[in-house]
């Protein structure tokens, strides 16, 4: 029997629940996917590795914190697009209503 899409998608994110239920040391488990995104920022951050180490890091760690705030904007324009589609949605159910119609 196939599945839908809705539930494969809760499917995985039991899996994941319990995966991480199981998991002792969080920190451990994610140590190598940290320290390789860190690696993508040094490699971006000095490409010719000609910058001492303590200046790539530095410079990784401000690409590092640039990407984080990226999403968190992208994140925070999402919820407001979706909160005004719902304001509109409101606001046009209401109109319906007032003149009778059916919003159904």
């Amino acid at each position: 029997m196939s599945t839908s899409p809705t539930e494969r998608r809760l499917a995985a994110q039991i899996a994941a629940h319990e995966s991480w239920a199981q998991t002792e040391d969080r920190s451990a488990r994610t140590a190598k996917a940290r320290a390789a995104l860190m690696a993508k920022f040094e490699a971006e951050a000095d490409p010719d590795g000609t910058l001492l180490p303590a200046e790539r890091a530095r410079r990784a760690e401000h690409l590092r914190k640039a990407h984080f705030q990226r999403l968190a904007l992208k994140s925070a324009q999402s919820r407001r697009r979706a909160r005004e589609a719902a304001e509109a949605a409101a606001t046009a159910e209401a109109e319906m209503d007032s003149l009778g119609g059916d919003a159904a």
